[in-house]
């Protein structure tokens, strides 16, 4: 069982992982051995999801599900595939977690008096500068 948190794990049957060649520097290791892992996690046959949770993970990781519903993680950092596989994991732990978290609510606040007041003293200062630097004979018509 893979723990995303308290209230929610995932069995390990349900991911999927698929190994590939990685791309980048390694010398003659990458020409032979396929270090690259790519974890998948089937969200429409998962029996381990609530349908909101189902369909929060859609709404917020949209660029990372595929049509069929399956989402996909990617790791090549590392040279071996236990690396990369063990990175691939915590990758998918932190999306799903991060994912699943309820925005807090904002709470609008109203600016201070003091705030306001020195914000539209500054302007006049301003448009005082600006007057006295324009040509006299415009302002005496």
């Amino acid at each position: 069982m893979i723990e995303i948190h308290p209230q929610l794990t995932v069995p390990e049957h349900e991911i999927a992982f698929r190994t590939s060649r990685s791309s980048g520097p390694g010398g003659q290791n990458v020409n032979k051995v396929e270090s690259r892992v790519e974890l998948l996690f089937d969200l429409e046959a998962s029996e381990s999801l609530k349908d909101e949770q189902r369909e929060r993970l859609r709404e917020r990781l949209a660029t990372r599900i595929s049509r069929s519903g399956v989402l996909r993680v990617v790791s090549q950092k590392y040279r071996t595939q236990a690396a990369n596989k063990d990175a691939a994991l915590r990758r998918f732990v932190e999306l799903v977690a991060e994912a699943l978290e309820e925005a807090k609510p904002r709470k609008p606040k109203r600016k201070p008096k003091g705030v306001e007041r020195r914000r539209l003293q500054e302007k006049r200062r301003q448009s005082e500068k600006k007057k006295l630097r324009s040509r006299q004979d415009r302002w005496q018509e």
